[in-house]
């Protein structure tokens, strides 16, 4: 063996060199591939990909070029990875689920939300989407720096120069070695107006804007899949820490079917999640039967939009479900955000103002350089036109110097030696051609002249005045946004977990309307003018076939909402946990928003500010019913309601007063019959109880109506065919309870029964509902004061053959009337 072998021998520290590689192959993979520069939002494979196409001319305004080729040119030149991971990048930039504002506008099979993936490259086609030229725009002017690639034979960008944040806007996702980031796309006009703000708050008030305002401007993520963000409280954490999770809903309604069946129907997904993983998902957990109630499943997802259809047997509770959906599968999720992104190279943790303050650091850099670079230009090209200037005005001489020189370098040293031209300036004077000498080209030569200064003198200012530079970014980037900005896709709405959400929801005024077929929505107050009597009305909801609005009432947004049901239960919600709706919309299902039970409908909704020991629930029920228990027996309603009193079969709860023990209660029925009689005989019971006998009723006779003597001075009794009248409540004498009660209302075939009945003020407004949905808002003055035994005047027109019929009625409080009708009763 050769002796020298050993001397060639070196002992190493084995730790040493693994730590050593290891640290270099970590910071390779942490600044060279899987993190996004804070600049442009973009990793460098994202990078090379883009800058790649733009160097193929492969434009939004040019045909598809075949993957294969950008993916080819991509390796060749930049990228000395495998074709996988660039066609997976490129791939990933065109599928408009998986990015906010694709960058990479693709042709063919680029996969779909189900987890397909994208056919293989040489069979799919791309080129540059329009918002991704913004990101390259003035690439060729000096903008940034470039660098040499793996092989230096080419050159590519260090950063792009990206005229909007698209860090924030496309987010961002990667995992390096020891970290990990993972940013949300947001909604391109929310972050351009952050940005705007910040550069408002400098020019305009010489100061720094504090992340307060930042929250203000931009309200959350925007998914490119929508969904419902959950309370704001994980929002705020990343915005101000750089990390947080955000509870992520998909957006489901459930249908009525009929036959007293639901559907669940789903029609958008929180961000990233596979809707077929999702089906299966579900699928598997009705099989394992950790789900029960399901009938079918399928999805009817189409290029119109997304539908999964969820049918639920007869007496699956559809809320329930729901719930169990979201506790199950990935139909809620949590996006956990860490806003990590190379800074100078760097990775570093950052929030919401800190990337927002380096983007635009970075856009102050860009266009200082791409004006540095057109003032340049501009120089040059005016020092030419200086000197083409001077020679036509000396033509002559300089045609005679010209032609009397043996070489074009010896015309050039005489123009230089004659009229004190720079080398540019005479090479430009010898190339110059016949046609400059005309009169019209000398003009334009001079106007070209002019308007270079002009542009001279104003880059100058630019450079010379930081708030003229800022000014510039402005305007670019709300150009950039007025061409590609859109509406949210992504909704926020209440965290059930949060404490803090009410204190955010200012306490507004506000009218709550429900059909009998179970739609609710919350509007605003000044929805409705004043009317005189007898008029026709407004359209006040659009009711589905056969369906009419049973329930309208004025409250706050933040009361409670008790709802009772005709099966003796109670739920609650606050009003502003109502989704609020214009006039003529629909509104949304009940079932929605509260965990009914199959068969069960609302028949009492009540407002209530707060529980209050010397307060009482008086309940009325269809067949006389009446009882009286403590409100502190009802301040712990459940999610899934509370049972609020016990009856009978086939009796139904269809009236709940708040009352203080020392009112007198009237009951009215559908055939015209009224009892009054002191709340004191009803004795206080539990909140399970039956309760005792209010008014015994005749046949089929059913009590419609409970009123208290507090509520108002007389009685107003409207008839299923719009007539009605005021009774005075000292006509109705004080009996006890239990008794059949005395004649309220004449009833015939022109009037009809008794639809509703409410005690009112003379001062006070009523609004009076028909089944087709029409509403009439009028002054109770406006109705004749009548006796018991009558029937009435005309308070609203009915079409006499139509099946057209008041369906209820309601009161209107004189300090939830709009400025608009107060002004309205004035002049009247």
């Amino acid at each position: 063996m050769d002796e020298h072998i050993f001397d060639k021998i070196q002992d190493i520290d084995l730790k040493k060199t693994m730590e050593k590689s290891y640290i270099d192959y970590a910071m390779s993979v942490i600044a060279a591939r899987a993190l996004p520069d804070v600049r442009d939002g973009l990793k460098p494979v994202q990078r090379r990909v883009l800058y790649s196409m733009v160097e193929l001319n492969n434009g939004p305004d040019k045909p598809h070029r075949k993957c294969a080729r950008i993916v080819g040119d991509t390796m060749g030149k930049y990228h000395p990875h495998g074709d996988s991971s660039i066609y997976g990048a490129l791939v990933n930039m065109a599928q408009h689920w998986s990015t906010r504002y694709p960058l990479v506008d693709g042709h063919g099979n680029f996969g779909s939300v189900d987890g397909d993936g994208a056919a293989a490259m040489r069979y799919t086609e791309a080129r540059l989407s329009k918002i991704s030229m913004e990101l390259i725009a003035d690439i060729t002017k000096d903008t940034v720096d470039f660098s040499p690639n793996f092989d230096e034979t080419e050159k590519e960008p260090a950063v792009l120069p990206a005229r909007y944040p698209n860090l924030l806007v496309n987010g961002a996702s990667g995992i390096a070695v020891g970290m990990a980031t993972n940013i949300p796309p947001h909604n391109l006009r929310e972050v351009v107006d952050a940005v705007v703000k910040i550069i408002d708050n400098r020019t305009d008030e010489g100061r720094q804007t504090d992340l307060e305002e930042i929250l203000q401007v931009v309200k959350g993520p925007d998914f490119p899949t929508g969904g419902t963000i959950l309370g704001r409280y994980g929002i705020e954490e990343a915005y101000r820490t750089g990390r947080g999770k955000i509870k992520v809903r998909g957006v489901s309604n459930i249908e009525p079917m009929g036959n007293g069946r639901d559907r669940i129907i789903i029609t958008e997904l929180p961000y990233m999640v596979n809707k077929a993983k999702l089906i299966e998902k579900i699928a598997d957990l009705v099989k394992d039967k950790k789900i029960e109630g399901i009938a079918d499943l399928r999805d009817e997802s189409d290029q119109s939009g997304m539908r999964i259809v969820i049918e639920l047997k007869k007496d699956a509770n559809s809320n329930v479900i729901l719930k169990l959906l979201y506790k199950h599968t990935q139909l809620q999720d949590t996006f956990g955000v860490i806003m990590l992104a190379l800074v100078n190279n760097e990775p570093k943790v950052l929030n919401i103002l800190e990337v927002l303050k380096l983007y635009l650091r970075h856009q102050e850099e860009v266009v200082t350089r791409r004006t540095k670079y057109e003032l340049n230009k501009a120089e040059e090209r005016a020092h030419i036109l200086e000197g083409l200037v001077i020679a036509l005005d000396n033509i002559d001489e300089v045609i005679r110097l010209i032609r009397g020189s043996r070489t074009t370098q010896i015309a050039k040293e005489s123009l230089i030696e004659r009229f004190a031209f720079s080398d540019a300036q005479a090479q430009s004077i010898v190339d110059m051609r016949l046609k400059a000498l005309t009169g019209l080209e000398r003009e334009k030569l001079e106007n070209e002249y002019k308007e270079l200064k002009e542009r001279i003198e104003g880059l100058k200012l630019i450079l010379g005045d930081n708030n003229r530079l800022l000014k510039v970014i402005r305007e670019e980037l709300l150009i950039v946004c007025e061409k590609y900005k859109d509406e949210r896709r992504t909704g926020i709405g209440y965290d059930d977990s949060a404490v803090d959400m009410e204190d955010l929801i200012p306490e507004n005024d506000t009218v709550i309307a429900m059909t009998k077929r179970g739609y609710i929505k919350r509007m605003t107050s000044d929805n409705f003018k004043s009317q005189h009597r007898g008029g026709k009305g407004i359209k006040g909801m659009h009711t589905l076939e056969e369906d009419f609005i049973e329930d309208l009432f004025m409250t706050t947004t933040h009361h409670y909402i008790m709802f009772f049901t005709n099966k003796g239960r109670v739920y609650r919600l606050k009003a502003y946990e109502i989704p609020e709706s214009g006039r003529t919309a629909r509104g949304t299902a009940i079932i929605n928003l509260l965990q009914l039970q199959p068969g069960e409908n609302i028949t009492a909704v009540i407002p209530i500010r707060e529980y209050r020991e010397s307060s009482y629930m008086l309940m009325a029920t269809k067949k006389g019913v009446v009882k009286k228990s403590p409100i502190e027996e009802y301040a712990n309603v459940r999610k899934n309601g509370l049972q609020a009193i016990h009856l009978r079969d086939t009796d139904e709860l269809i009236e709940v007063k708040m009352t203080d023990n020392n009112m007198d209660v009237f009951l009215v029925t559908r055939k015209g019959k009224c009892i009054r009689f002191n709340e004191g005989d009803v004795r206080v019971t539990g909140r399970t109880s039956m309760g005792v006998t209010g008014m015994r009723l005749s046949g089929d006779d059913e009590v419609v109506a409970m009123q208290m003597d507090i509520q108002g001075e007389s009685l107003l009794i409207v008839s299923e065919n719009g007539l009605g009248k005021r009774t005075d409540m000292e006509e109705f004498h004080v009996q006890n309870r239990g008794g059949k009660g005395v004649k309220a209302y004449k009833i015939n075939e022109k009037t009809g029964e008794v639809a509703g009945c409410k005690a009112v003020n003379n001062d006070e407004e009523i609004m009076i509902i028909t089944t087709e949905g029409i509403i009439i808002r009028m002054p109770v003055a406006g109705i004749s004061k009548l006796g018991r035994v009558t029937s009435g005047v005309k308070v609203i027109n009915m079409d006499q053959d139509s099946e057209i019929t008041v369906a209820s009625i309601a009161k209107v409080r004189e300090e939830f009337q709009s400025s608009e009708d107060e002004e309205e009763q004035e002049e009247e």
